[in-house]
């Protein structure tokens, strides 16, 4: 495959983020009635001016700055005493040890952590497993590596609420077949759905046996709504030195802009990690790490308080998008995505998100940069200002009601 080809299939037109990219000025005149009613509203992702970062990050990050070339040249993995620190918060979270020095790195960002621990753990036509649907970014991170991709199916619209819906079965066959690494996120991005403990126990004696590498996306493990039950894979894996553990204050905590992430797990596969961010970006932002010291160490309440407005905007959306006849969308356990199925409209699935974003200035993430078969599901990230986020999805259940197709008419007898 040329490197045109390869870079070709990354696709990143309608990643998260980019489609702010796409020409917005002519709304007005293409508007639902007269005028939009409300602003633009970008699903893609979280508006942190309408869900503030946790308080105290903005001082750390001058405390840092103010640190001068010992905070930004920290050592690769990180600044040796906020490892320290997030080793000791991350291991009461995750019920496992976490070694500050040899099993924990600081990232640019959980892609980062995610970019580096597939560059660790994939060669060329090693078999990976990945969920279908699932974070847009792993089926095109074992495309990048050269890996070969067997897809395992999350059935989330059909399960109970007790479960995901994860193929287990399907994902022994695949591990039968020879896969070394399964790449998940827990919870679900873009499904919103939480791995029951019976299917984490199930994953993790599945990889045991196989001898599969576990590297699990928990972004959105703190955001978990009022009786949700999560397991931690490291709390519970046999092997702990196949396990890889993802996670960062960036969505929850609104501090996506300071570009953190942190991998725990597995030592071999941290060291790894290192020697590959040493010549990608050989650290995370050196002042950007000292907001780390806020991270789990948010006011009391806090927390709650955002998980609690996050459920109050998730609830309505749900109330509207099940007015709209034909529209499927499941509860989500925990993070911010609402992932709704549409029912079959007259225009291609591709053409009806450029149709949300020019005649109700809804931008949204298409369900196909998380699978191939969803493409009739379009991904919402709802960490927006509430009243903003409801009437934009007001206006798009008004146009899948516009645009749905007609009926087909019965055959003569």
């Amino acid at each position: 495959m040329s490197l045109d080809a390869k870079f070709a299939r990354l696709g990143t037109d309608n990643a998260p983020g980019q489609e702010v990219r796409q020409r917005t000025g002519d709304i007005e005149s293409l508007m639902i009635g007269d005028r939009l009613d409300g602003r633009v509203v970008d699903f893609s992702h979280g508006d942190v001016d309408a869900h503030e970062p946790t308080p105290g990050a903005y001082e750390a990050f001058g405390e840092g700055y103010a640190k001068g070339g010992r905070q930004a040249y920290t050592e690769y993995r990180g600044d040796n005493e906020i490892r320290r620190l997030v080793a000791e918060r991350m291991a009461r979270f995750i019920g496992a040890p976490v070694d500050p020095s040899d099993g924990l790195i600081v990232t640019p960002g959980t892609q980062g952590a995610l970019f580096l621990a597939m560059g660790a753990t994939v060669g060329r036509g090693d078999k990976v497993a990945i969920v279908q649907p699932d974070y847009f970014a792993n089926r095109k991170l074992v495309e990048f590596f050269d890996g070969e991709m067997v897809p395992v199916q999350l059935d989330y619209v059909n399960a109970d609420e007790t479960r995901a819906g994860l193929d287990l079965d399907g994902l022994e066959s695949a591990f039968r077949g020879g896969v070394k690494v399964f790449l998940f996120s827990n919870p679900s991005n873009p499904a919103g759905v939480v791995y029951s403990p019976a299917e984490i126990e199930r994953i993790a004696a599945l990889a045991d046996r196989y001898g599969v590498t576990l590297i699990v996306d928990q972004l959105y493990s703190r955001l978990r709504y009022s009786g949700v039950t999560y397991t931690h894979m490291a709390a519970v894996a046999r092997n702990r030195d196949n396990v890889v553990t993802i996670m960062g204050p960036s969505k929850t905590e609104s501090l996506s802009g300071f570009r953190l992430g942190v991998a725990c797990g597995a030592p071999a596969i941290i060291a790894r990690m290192e020697k590959l961010q040493a010549i990608v970006s050989l650290r995370a932002a050196g002042y950007s790490q000292a907001v780390l010291r806020t991270w789990f160490a948010e006011p009391e309440g806090w927390m709650e308080e955002r998980i609690r407005r996050h459920e109050a905007i998730r609830d309505d959306l749900l109330r509207v998008l099940r007015a709209g006849d034909g529209v499927f969308a499941r509860t989500p356990q925990a993070g911010s995505y609402l992932f709704p199925h549409f029912p079959k409209l007259a225009v291609e699935p591709k053409d009806f998100v450029t149709i949300l974003r020019l005649q109700a200035g809804v931008i949204v993430t298409p369900g196909t940069e998380f699978s191939p078969h969803t493409a009739q599901s379009v991904r919402l990230n709802f960490s927006q200002d509430h009243a903003a986020a409801v009437a934009a999805v007001e206006r798009m259940v008004a146009l899948v009601e516009r645009y749905r197709a007609a009926p087909a008419k019965a055959a003569r007898a």
